[in-house]
């Protein structure tokens, strides 16, 4: 074992990349495991493949494509053989650009912002205009803060303010007195509009207009009705990106909700497995949306509801398994 070697494939060794450009942790993996075995220079590193199998926990294929891989990329050569094992020399001298971290660091960033500013969303959301009173034929109405009035309000006039209404003949303060109208009205009544108590809002003030949704979250909301119906739930990130993609192509948001429910219910009486579903990024990004669907009638004239056809094997296997 060498800490050097060690030292360079976790920390200093370029970063693999696969086909579409992220990250090939598996053939880093494999790497790290090769520098286990390796030299402090990187030499004489010739561990079996089972050995690395059972380092890495990768089957057999796996671990020779990630070989194939690291020496395509040039971070391992060929330098002979040791009891039929391949021997492999690391490229040592390549070291990662420095602008990988730096990438790491503004895309931190960028993460943060995007979470306080859907918090931030998320509480305006929760934030509505006060609800409305509504006071009903014949409802005793209880006023506090001054004297205790009891009053009958009728719908003859329901936009009354409870405070103004009227005493009952049939009401008495604590002391049996019965106050004048004018001095009810002067303790009941609250101060005028031109000198408001500090902190002092009335409850029956008129409710606040409810906030109009911003186009973002419009959008945001019909993905949302789009990705609850659809049956597979997986790469919901890519699934938006995709959706807002078909969107500006021109196709209407209640189209794909309405073609992701067809193709669910379809899928259902073809008693489809789930891992053959495609992705919904890749449903999307394909314009599955306007594929035609056999009838429910034609399904079922085969006995079983399925497909009666001839099986055919997937011109992309990525619609329906991500990366190994």
């Amino acid at each position: 074992m060498s800490t050097d070697a060690m030292t360079w494939a976790m920390d200093r060794a370029p970063m693999p990349r696969t086909e579409k450009g992220k990250p090939d942790t598996t053939a880093r993996h494999v790497l790290q495991v090769l520098a286990d075995y390796a030299n402090p220079d990187g030499s004489n590193s010739h561990p079996s493949v089972l050995r690395i199998q059972f380092r890495s926990g990768y089957d057999r294929t796996t671990v020779q494509r990630a070989l194939r891989r690291l020496e395509k990329a040039g971070l391992i050569r060929r330098d002979g053989s040791v009891d039929s094992r391949t021997r492999w020399r690391l490229a040592m001298e390549l070291v990662r650009p420095q602008s990988d971290w730096t990438d790491l660091e503004r895309e931190e960033t960028e993460y943060r912002a995007a979470a306080a500013e859907r918090k931030r969303r998320s509480r305006s959301k929760g934030v509505t205009g006060g609800k409305s009173v509504t006071v009903t034929d014949s409802k005793p109405v209880t006023v506090t803060g001054a004297e205790s009035v009891t009053a009958d309000v009728t719908d003859s006039a329901p936009s009354r303010h409870a405070l103004n209404a009227q005493p009952s003949r049939t009401e008495r303060r604590p002391n049996h007195q019965q106050p004048s109208v004018n001095q009810l009205h002067k303790d009941s009544c609250p101060p005028p509009a031109s000198e408001p108590e500090p902190g002092d809002e009335s409850l029956f003030d008129s409710p606040a207009s409810p906030p109009e949704l911003t186009e973002e979250q419009q959008q945001e909301a019909e993905f949302a009705a789009f990705y609850a119906a659809y049956p597979r739930k997986i790469g919901k990130g890519a699934a938006r990106k995709a959706f807002a993609a078909a969107v500006k192509r021109g196709a209407k948001p209640a189209d794909l909700v309405a073609a992701s429910a067809a193709h669910r219910d379809h899928w259902a009486r073809c008693h489809t497995e789930t891992r053959f579903i495609p992705y919904p990024s890749s449903w999307l990004n394909g314009e599955r949306y306007d594929d035609e669907l056999p009838a429910a009638s034609a399904l079922r004239a085969t006995g079983t509801g399925g497909y009666d056809g001839p099986w055919i094997s997937p011109e992309d296997p990525s619609d329906y398994e991500g990366d190994l």
